[in-house]
């Protein structure tokens, strides 16, 4: 089945370009742009044929198919020829159901999308194999890119650097010094790939890595660049295909540079219009309240937007006060009924204290969706019975410094409602057994 997608403005401007042009912002009028696809066309496949294909491809070993990106690659990104496909079998992470967690909250349908479960260990992995195998594509076709170039906090930087690495493509990251953990400071230094740690923060690498790449040979990988959404909207897909169908009444996303806000509603959107699905979700936008811009301009029925200057957090990832995606995201918002609320730190860490009592190893930015869902559901605005789901971004094996001060007590305005700490103890059997029996006869709070 023949399929075709371009890039078009966000606000309507005429203009089609190719997914292979090397272009960020609409010509007319410097808006961001998006991946528009064929709908007509698509449409010629019936709902329930696209749900057979999904399932037929679902984690096989036919390439790229298995890949959970590329199992839907019609509807993602079409244009890539499959020998240019750049990937790690992405997607298909777990969908965890936090029964005992959602019993202490009051919530009986509780679940979390374990994004973090994959190859560099976060959702960031869903759209760089879409965005390096779009740059292998049009280095097959004779463009002159020299290197693929990112600013991160973190996560981004990790997918960059294993894509390249995989596909033999130079990379370039910029990292704000001292903002990132030292797991997520390894994961592009261990791929060979030149890293820049530079005495600013997220926003300022920004700024940095977008003059760069006004040189068209170096190939611009954040998510203003539209491909990433392309893939990242496929976690909406797989919660679908994981519930068999149906559709979650909530979903609470950590917002950051907001383009998982746009990128999960628009593969919603997407699988509405195709019929997959007959309603849409409501989206929750979760942010760290020393990084808030997009909560202060829903605060105001979204009249107003005015970046912030983010403070620190110790959810790094999304401190970020000038968001790109920020019209994107609104526009999202506001066609799924969305909240937008914020987290403390005092809130966001505990919530993963909460969390991780019942199982889960929760990043701190997790941390701020599952605080945000408390608020939401101590307010009845989540009830009981609808049905859930918290994006969890990243693996909390990336954060233990964090996991580690938290225990210790030792995190600046937090007060550890969950802390745990090992016993210290003589290699005494009878101290041993005994202290073992007096723990075990304690009540201690589930």
């Amino acid at each position: 089945m023949k399929c075709e997608a371009w890039f078009q403005c966000i606000k309507g401007c005429a203009g089609r370009y190719p997914l292979n042009q090397i272009i960020y912002r609409c010509p007319d009028c410097n808006s961001l742009l998006e991946v528009t696809h064929d709908m007509d066309q698509l449409k010629q496949r019936s709902a329930q044929e696209w749900k057979d294909l999904f399932k037929e491809r679902y984690r096989k070993n036919e390439w790229p198919y298995g890949s959970s990106v590329w199992a839907k690659k019609e509807l993602v990104c079409p244009s890539v020829d499959n020998e240019n496909i750049v990937s790690t079998y992405e997607g298909g992470t777990n969908l965890f159901w936090a029964e005992r967690l959602g019993h202490q909250l009051n919530l009986n349908d509780l679940w979390i999308k374990q994004c973090g479960m994959a190859h560099t260990g976060s959702f960031k992995d869903l759209g760089m194999t879409v965005l390096v195998s779009m740059v292998k594509q049009m280095r097959s076709e004779g463009k002159n890119i020299r290197a693929v170039a990112c600013a991160s906090t973190g996560d981004t930087s990790a997918a960059l650097a294993a894509y390249c690495a995989v596909a033999d493509i130079p990379a370039i990251v910029f990292l704000p010094r001292n903002k990132v953990s030292l797991t997520q400071l390894i994961q592009p230094i261990t791929h060979g790939v030149l890293t820049l740690s530079l005495d600013t923060d997220f926003d300022g690498c920004m700024k940095a890595v977008q003059a760069l790449c006004a040189e068209n040979e170096i190939y611009l990988a954040n998510s203003m660049n539209s491909l990433r959404i392309e893939g990242q909207k496929t976690i909406s897909f797989e919660l679908i295909q994981q519930f068999d169908g149906e559709v979650p009444d909530v979903v609470i996303i950590p917002g950051g540079n907001l383009g998982n806000v746009s990128a999960i509603g628009k593969g919603f959107k997407m699988m509405q219009d195709l019929g997959i699905i007959d309603r849409l979700p409501r989206l929750v936008c979760a942010q760290a309240e020393r990084a808030n811009p997009l909560y202060l301009s829903y605060k105001n029925g979204f009249e107003e937007f005015h970046p912030v200057q983010a403070k620190t957090t110790l959810a790094s990832a999304i401190q970020i006060g000038d968001p790109v995606s920020v019209n994107k995201a609104i526009r999202t918002l506001k066609e799924f009924d969305g909240i937008v609320e914020q987290a403390t730190e005092n809130e966001l860490a505990n919530a993963v204290g909460r969390a991780n009592r019942t199982g889960l190893l929760c990043c701190p930015h997790t941390g701020v969706a599952l605080a945000v869902m408390e608020k939401l559901a101590a307010r009845g605005v989540i009830k009981p019975k609808d049905r859930t789901i918290v994006i969890s971004t990243a693996n909390g094996l990336k954060f233990t410094d964090f996991l580690l001060r938290y225990h210790a007590g030792d995190l600046a305005d937090v007060n550890s409602e969950f802390p745990f700490q090992p016993l210290e103890l003589p290699a005494d059997h009878d101290l041993i057994r005994k202290t073992i029996h007096e723990k075990l006869s304690e009540q201690i709070p589930s």
